[in-house]
């Protein structure tokens, strides 16, 4: 199977326009169609009509190779095997068999890679749009609509920096011609984390405000949106060990410690016409093209997890490449099953997080609460060990890993608490991966 990548000077601009034209953002300007706008007309001039598209098409373009960027993260993560009988690279590329490496040109990188830089091409198209649209909509509506779209760019930007790591993303790539460095990791985290605190107080300073446009993230006025922006602000946090930032973002985010864990936003998938379906769905007890669970999730479980229904037992184990396991990976159970993007779940945890690690009898107390509430909703009860930090900062992550497992997160947490060595070797010679390198082409 041959994959291929785009420079991102070529990445294209997939706009759901009503004949879904395909832009891209090369020198040679297209032969206008009088029926449909060109790429020109819809960065200087576009029609609320236009821009409705355009955000149709970034919310669709969010979830394009989503399926590749929770492969690339749940199977080096060993939360899953992603068993597949026409390419091996899933077994060996990505658990670094004998002396097999993540390569720079191959799909796992190069997909997720250049979808989510479409999607940030598109947030820089509205961003442009906004600016120059003369449709009928208020100042305060083009704010909120910019807000929007450096919100969602530096949700993209996340998402491609939680692969690359120490390697760096562009955050700068407005103009193809003239494209910006890779940063620093804690440069490209600064970069995302002022996107969205730019982007919150233009919220925050208009919370009755609607977008111009509907949105499916979120709720459609600036207020609601305000909190999916301080929920990302808040994993940036984490993710910067900002533990002071993180609680301050959480305290503007939905965050809801006696609420509902499943209320967040989402990924959504249909069988409409055109729409997608949901990419990590396997039926249960699948061969040849499957995803089942590692085996460690099942047997280091608490008694009475009711969270194990996330890997029900197949009616027989099944072996790839030296790997096996009895249990599928079935987190998204229908071929329509929403993806998150972030949930309550995750607040609650991050809130834990930042309240053992800033420490203190309250702050350990405070954690141990919130980590009660996960426990106690998938059946364990309260925690019971020793409440130092520690011990309560061992049990956060356990939390986190069967909470919200099949997420994107297991990876990422234990990178960053620097636990990728206690991760398991299921062969001799298998390797857990820090980053993933550069596209070739970059």
């Amino acid at each position: 199977m041959k994959y291929t990548n785009q420079n991102i000077k070529m990445i294209a601009a997939m706009v759901a326009l009503p004949a879904l034209l395909v832009f891209n953002s090369c020198r040679i300007d297209p032969i206008l169609d009088p029926n449909n706008p060109g790429l020109s007309t819809i960065s200087t001039n576009p029609s609320l009509g236009e821009i409705q598209n355009l955000v149709t098409g970034i919310e669709s373009g969010m979830r394009n190779i989503i399926g590749n960027y929770h492969d690339d993260v749940g199977v080096i993560g060993r939360e899953f095997y992603r068993f597949s009988s026409s390419d091996p690279r899933f077994t060996s590329d990505l658990l670094g068999k004998g002396t097999a490496v993540l390569d720079n040109n191959t799909f796992y990188i190069t997909n997720p890679f250049s979808a989510r830089y479409r999607v940030v091409k598109n947030t820089n198209i509205l961003l442009s749009g906004l600016t120059g649209t003369t449709a009928s909509i208020t100042a305060a509506q083009k704010t909120v609509g910019k807000a929007y779209a450096n919100t969602i760019q530096a949700h993209e930007l996340l998402m491609v920096l939680n692969l690359t790591n120490n390697n760096g993303i562009r955050v700068d790539v407005s103009n193809p011609d003239a494209l910006g460095p890779f940063l620093t990791k804690a440069q490209s985290l600064d970069a995302i984390q002022n996107l969205l605190n730019t982007a919150y107080t233009d919220l925050a300073a208009n919370p009755s405000v609607s977008f111009p446009f509907n949105s499916t993230l979120f709720g459609n006025t600036a207020g609601s949106f305000a909190q999916f922006n301080r929920a990302l602000a808040a994993r940036v946090a984490v993710y910067k060990s900002d533990w002071n930032a993180a609680l301050t973002a959480l305290s503007n985010s939905f965050l809801n410690l006696g609420g509902g864990l499943s209320t967040g936003a989402y990924y959504k998938f249909s069988t409409a016409g055109g729409d997608q379906l949901t990419p990590l769905f396997f039926p249960q007890n699948s061969s040849g093209e499957t995803r089942v669970a590692h085996p460690l999730f099942i047997s280091q479980a608490e008694a009475g997890d009711n969270r194990l229904a996330k890997v029900p037992a197949r009616t027989s184990p099944t072996t790839q490449d030296g790997l096996t396991s009895g249990f599928d990976f079935f987190v998204y159970p229908t071929n329509t099953t929403s993806i998150p993007i972030i949930r309550n779940a995750e607040l609650i945890l991050i809130y834990a997080e930042a309240k053992a690690q800033i420490g203190g009898a309250v702050n350990l107390l405070d954690a141990v609460n919130a980590i009660n509430v996960i426990r106690n909703v998938a059946g364990v009860g309260n925690y019971t060990g020793l409440v130092t930090q520690s011990p309560v900062i061992t049990e956060m992550l356990k939390q986190r890993r069967y909470e919200l497992y099949g997420e994107g997160h297991r990876w990422i947490d234990m990178r960053r608490y620097n636990l990728l060595a206690t991760l398991p070797l299921d062969r001799a010679g298998d390797d857990v991966w820090v980053d993933f390198p550069r596209p070739a082409t970059e």
